[in-house]
């Protein structure tokens, strides 16, 4: 005696579920989605180390050459001295007053924070540089093609000041904007009345581009969350 197949409970001609367009993960199985991460990593970062080289050769009218051993012997007295490693230049006007290039080293983070903390700063970048591949692994998705611009932003940032950490125990800066413009009333920020005193580079522009898109991308991410939502 045959027994009867089971009838289903789902209508053959009903349509597949489509897969939501704001469903997470899959990029890291997308060869498309890791090239772009990986092509434009390595070009950021050789936009970011080849800007350095350029700019100590050449803007203080002489090269200037930054040695590992001679920083770390400065910083173990005070972490400012190692500003006598670069000989006393004029700042070179890119932009009249928006844009000068001058050479600084920096001991510390991004705009100078943390001074003297070098072997924290590599350590933070490594976990921070793991987070982003992690991210881009298991938050993005193979079309989003944004925030893997942003992820490799912030990677290639990240890399090129950690190789100037560990290679001259400090971070090449070079990039001064708005150069001597006064903040009005006679305000003063963190000790200076210039409207932006700090001088930094191509990877800190690249993390803020990075982080800047990444947080747009999000922003609009929850929002197809909620319109989805709402539909549903």
């Amino acid at each position: 005696m045959t027994t009867p197949s089971p009838i289903s409970t789902t209508d053959a001609t009903s349509p597949a579920p489509r897969e939501s367009h704001v469903e997470s993960g899959g990029a890291a199985r997308s060869r498309g989605a890791i090239a772009l991460l990986a092509v434009t990593t390595l070009v950021a970062l050789a936009i970011d180390l080849i800007s350095k080289y350029l700019a100590f050769f050449y803007v203080a009218g002489a090269p200037v050459t930054v040695s590992r051993e001679e920083v770390l012997a400065l910083a173990a007295q005070n972490p400012r001295f190692i500003q006598t490693v670069i000989p006393p230049h004029p700042p070179v006007p890119v932009v009249p007053g928006l844009l000068d290039f001058t050479l600084v080293l920096n001991p510390g983070a991004v705009f100078g924070m943390g001074a003297g903390k070098r072997i924290f700063f590599i350590a933070f970048t490594g976990v921070a540089i793991s987070f982003a591949l992690w991210m881009f692994h298991a938050w993005t998705r193979p079309r989003d093609r944004t925030a893997h611009v942003a992820l490799a932003l912030l990677i290639a940032g990240g890399l090129g000041n950690l190789y100037d950490r560990i290679v001259y125990a400090c971070v090449r800066d070079f990039i001064h904007p708005l150069p001597g413009l006064q903040l009005p009333f006679g305000w003063s920020f963190m000790g200076s009345r210039e409207v932006w005193p700090w001088v930094s580079n191509v990877a800190d522009l690249f993390l803020l581009i990075g982080i800047g898109t990444l947080a747009v991308f999000l922003l609009r991410r929850d929002r197809a969350l909620r319109r989805a939502g709402a539909v549903a």
